[in-house]
């Protein structure tokens, strides 16, 4: 299942990868629901749920769902389980962050009040936490308790992304004033590591989901891959090495890498550019 954002629209999307066992379960759960909990669910939905009959074709694909935003989407972000996502609109005056369930086609706005500009967010991997980043911190919420976990001071100007490593208790983020910032949640509120390697705006940043690996991307067209290491032993603090530095893109406009991402497995890089162009960078052995 895809999710697309375009302007004010967030599309799910069948593209038809699966075998037609497994698209005609995902089609019951999407196109049923939870029956009479859904119903339910989407009198409270705070957006409509715009439904595509995509008729009974086993192969059919396309368009399921659209939900229309106050304002322009700027970001979407899964859950791991599958059945929520997040969406972004940072110009919304009220419910500027909505999560979505799939399963009950209901959409909440958990912060009435926006408290500083959202800029990303991301699901906890294991435990019901929500890191909301703002333009300077990082705001960790408990969805099961509706409450404020903790605040995440990062000294930087004016955050840009955020990535939480699979353990879910260390994250990184990245800042317009050039900075990746590294958050051990068991340890500080404050900075772990503070980096600087990057010229220009730090645009993204992105943790190896199964390797210890994490990257950053900047408008100075470069992305620096990084060894970061954490151990179960709780006396025992991160470590986090330079690997190595790829000039991916060139810039224009002052623009460069606009993402990256890792391959799900393997220690491939993915990268996004203001050229056009996406490249695919893997691992080389002599």
């Amino acid at each position: 299942l895809f999710a697309v954002a375009s302007g004010r629209k967030l599309s799910l999307i069948d593209p038809g990868l699966v075998s037609e066992d497994e698209q005609a379960a995902l089609r019951t759960i999407l196109e049923t629901g939870d029956g009479e909990i859904s119903a339910a669910a989407q009198q409270k939905s705070v957006l409509e749920w715009k439904y595509h009959n995509m008729g009974t074709t086993p192969r059919s694909y396309g368009v399921i769902f659209e939900l229309e935003h106050k304002s322009e989407v700027r970001q979407v972000a899964w859950h791991h389980k599958g059945d929520y996502l997040s969406t972004v609109c940072p110009d919304a005056d009220s419910g500027a962050v909505c999560i979505h369930q799939m399963s009950k086609r209901q959409s909440q706005s958990p912060f009435r009040r926006n408290k500083g500009r959202p800029q990303k967010v991301a699901f906890h991997p294991s435990k019901p936490l929500f890191f909301l980043a703002t333009q300077t911190n990082v705001r960790v919420y408990n969805l099961a308790k509706q409450s404020l976990v903790k605040k995440l001071l990062s000294g930087c100007k004016w955050l840009s992304s955020i990535s939480v490593h699979a353990n879910g208790d260390n994250l990184i983020v990245g800042s317009y004033d050039r900075r990746l910032v590294w958050f051990d949640l068991d340890l500080s509120d404050k900075p772990y590591k503070s980096l600087r390697f990057h010229k220009a705006a730090v645009r993204q940043v992105h943790f190896h989901r199964g390797h210890p690996l994490f990257a950053s991307a900047s408008d100075d067209g470069c992305v620096h891959v990084f060894h970061g290491r954490v151990y179960n032993d709780l006396a025992q603090n991160a470590l986090v090495v330079p690997l190595k530095t790829i000039r991916a893109h060139p810039t224009e406009n002052g623009l460069g890498v606009i993402d990256i991402a890792f391959h799900p497995t393997q220690p491939w890089l993915i990268t996004a550019g203001v050229d056009g162009t996406a490249k695919l960078f893997v691992d080389t052995y002599p």
